[in-house]
């Protein structure tokens, strides 16, 4: 069996980090509504583990967004990020579409970091709100 690819992001808020990621990619954050009431319906998930949005439910620790490409998975983990990711993820638009890229991203609540030319095509790096890096050229 071929594996599928999910990228997995740890996070303080993971709503609001799945919500950015699902923006940033033209993606939807999963509602996750009939699995937690079936879950809570049996027993084998207490109130305190829920998140109630509007008229949908989440898991208070996870948020989740999907489309097509790999599903995005954000997870609550207590310490904050402390060093430079080791892997992170480049969203290639082109040269021509890039800077209008950076600049949405920086709405969304994406942060500039650096731009720069030094391995090829100019490329900005940025951070989400939970202070992960990723790129855009």
């Amino acid at each position: 069996m071929t594996p599928t690819l999910q990228i997995a992001f740890d996070a303080a808020d993971p709503h609001a980090l799945a919500r950015f990621w699902a923006a940033a990619l033209g993606y939807e954050v999963e509602d996750h509504t009939t699995v937690i009431d079936g879950l809570l319906a049996a027993g084998h998930l207490g109130e305190a583990d829920v998140l109630a949005d509007g008229d949908r439910r989440g898991f208070r620790d996870v948020a989740t967004a999907r489309g097509p490409g790999p599903r995005v998975f954000v997870q609550r983990v207590p310490e904050s990020k402390s060093a430079k990711n080791r892997v992170h993820l480049d969203l290639q638009v082109g040269p021509d579409g890039a800077p209008a890229e950076v600049e949405r991203l920086v709405a969304l609540g994406a942060r500039v970091l650096w731009t720069t030319s030094d391995r090829g095509p100019v490329t900005t790096t940025l951070c989400d709100p939970e202070g992960n890096e990723f790129c855009v050229s």
